[in-house]
Order: structure tokens, then sequence, then C-alpha cells
């Protein structure tokens, strides 16, 4: 899912997934229709992926120094990759105060995960690296490695005293993945609504936020990927376009992070609760909601809970909307949405 852009999170970038902040930064401008002011593009590389950020301006005024601060900040809290970052610290056992970054995106987690019944879990990072999908080297598993690393995977272990995380068993791993990338999303959105920016766009990865309308005067268009099996971002077609203003959208899929041994697919979503891939007919799920950590998380919790599940979730929650592309028993591509985002989508 994205306006331009390679997609997703951890879900199809390569080892150097946060390693570094590289931002290339372009800017333009656009007028948009009968306002007089200019639409500026900012764009540029972040957390092993790339971004793109819309905005309108009467001035022209850039904010780009602003917007590559709060990358910046976001990566040095939770990136994994990053041997100095509030995460990795806390990954150490070095007891590191956190920041209002991470107790933000912290406080998210736990609510989805209590949501769910703990199908979103950021203690998932033990069985996540071994699997091959993390920030170590896959490892050769058994069902009695797999069930020692469950010993330490449980969100519920997991608490926040006095800014610094407590753990319940050192072994414990946190990993912010499936839900940093959509919170540094809305840091974005919030700054330029704090400028009192009445449209913009903020893309990261593919997880997209948006307000007010694109320089034509239209809602803001966004793809979705038809979850084709490939681990290339090129080889794609899309599926459906949603016109979205005012609400922020993320994917996850399991169709380009994976790998096959001994005729096997193994895919990156790991279920906290088994320990092992998931493997049922649910190939992405796109996550409608106002922010877009919560869409984020939401999005990965339901590639474990897979469609049923997941729709029970929905009927309890109307106000979160999702697109879910699914395979049938003969292999053939099906779609189900949520009624709220009925008139959104357009599919191809």
């Amino acid at each position: 899912m994205t306006p331009n852009t390679p997609t997703f999170y951890r879900r199809s970038v390569t080892r150097t997934f946060l390693l570094m902040l590289v931002v290339l930064v372009s800017s333009c401008g656009r007028t948009g229709p009968g306002k007089g002011e200019t639409y500026m593009v900012i764009k540029g590389y972040t957390q092993g992926t790339t971004y793109m950020v819309k905005y309108s301006t009467p001035d022209s005024t850039s904010w780009k120094g602003d917007i590559q601060r709060i990358l910046h900040e976001v990566d040095s809290s939770m990136s994994t990759y990053k041997e100095h970052s509030i995460i990795s610290r806390i990954n150490r056992n070095e007891g590191f105060t956190t920041d209002r970054h991470f107790r933000e995106v912290y406080h998210t987690a736990r609510r989805v995960s209590e949501m769910t019944d703990g199908a979103f879990d950021i203690t998932v990072a033990p069985l996540v690296n071994a699997w091959g999908f993390g920030f170590t080297e896959r490892k050769k598993l058994d069902s009695a490695h797999i069930d020692s690393m469950l010993e330490f995977v449980d969100y519920q272990s997991v608490r926040l005293k006095e800014d610094r995380i407590v753990k319940g068993d050192e072994r414990t791993m946190i990993d912010m993945n499936a839900i940093a990338q959509g919170y540094a999303v809305d840091a974005i959105s919030r700054f330029l609504e704090q400028k009192e920016t009445e449209d913009y766009l903020v893309e990261i990865g593919g997880e997209v936020r948006t307000k007010g309308r694109n320089p034509d005067g239209q809602p803001w268009r966004i793809g979705i990927d038809k979850p084709i099996d490939s681990s290339s971002a090129r080889e794609r077609e899309l599926q459906a376009i949603v016109s979205l203003k005012e609400k922020a959208i993320a994917t996850s899929g399991n169709y380009r992070k994976f790998y096959v041994e001994d005729g096997v697919k193994y895919s990156h979503t790991i279920n906290p609760q088994t320990g092992y891939p998931v493997r049922h007919s649910l190939l992405s799920a796109t996550v409608f909601a106002r922010e877009c950590v919560f869409a984020d998380a939401l999005a990965t919790a339901f590639m474990v809970m897979g469609r049923r599940k997941s729709k029970e979730f929905l009927r309890e929650h109307p106000s979160i909307g999702a697109y879910f592309i699914y395979s049938d028993d003969q292999g053939n591509f099906r779609i189900d949405f949520t009624d709220n985002i009925k008139g959104l989508i357009k599919n191809l």
C-alpha cells in the first residue's frame, strides 16, 4: 500500500533496516486549485525504506529540517539496528530511561495487545530473530527451541515503571518494528497540524495518513498492492485505489518478506502464541483508522488472527475499517472489506 513508493516496514526491506538514517530531500511546488497555496513535496529515506511528505503552504515554507529531526528522534528511540538506540539498550538490560516517543508507542502497543488477546505482542522479537526476520541471524529450530522461547514471549511480562521498562525475564526482547513506522507517520502529521497545515499526505514505507485534499482539490488517492509472491517491491500490481481524507491506513502482508525451505514457505508474520509463522488464507490486511500507529499495529495483529477472527474484532469496533485480500480453496484472490469503507474503495 503506497502512493508511489516501495511498501512495508520490515515486510519488504533488507537487513539494513534502521541501520542508519540517510535522508535525501527534494522539494517542489505546485499551486492548489483556487487557494493560492503551494504544495511542497519532501522525499527521502528513513528506517530502511522511503518516505514522502506533501503539504500545502501559503508561502512555500519548507519543513525539511523539522521532518528530518522527527525521523531521527524516532530512529534513535526504536531502531533495533542502532547500537545506542533506547530499544537496543533495553534489550541489553541496561535499564535505560525511555523517551516520549518510546512511551507513546509502548502504551499503544499494550492497548492493541489487550484488544487482540495477545495477537499483537512487542516481545515477539526472539521468535522473529530465530526465524530469520529480525536483527540477528536465523537459527535452526525445532519444537523444543520454540517452546523455550515462548517462556519469555509475553507482552504482560513487560511494564513501564517511572519511565523505565521493567521485564519479568531478562531474556525478553522488544521489537517495535510493526508499530513504530505508523507512529512516525503520526508524529510528522501532528507537527504539520501544529503548523496549521490544512492539506497533507505523510507516507513512510507505505503507511499513510492524510488530511484535506491533494493539489487537484480531490481526496488523496492511495494504491493497495495485489499480494503477488515476491521478495521484490518492483514486481507489483495494484488491487485497488483508495480515496482518503482525514484518515490513516496501514497494510501488512506475507507476500514479500518470506523464504522457502524444503518446499515450505515461511512468512515474516510470527504468531506470538504458537511461536510459528502464520499459515492461513489471509494474504494482506489494510486497516483504516484515525491514527496510523493504531492502524499499523492492527494490520499486523489481523495477519496473525486471520480473516474470520479479524472480522469478529471489527464487528466489536465499528469505527475501524479493513480491506482483506485472501485466497480461496482454488488459490484465487478474493477480497472482503467492511461496510464503513465501501465508498472509499475502487477495485481494479
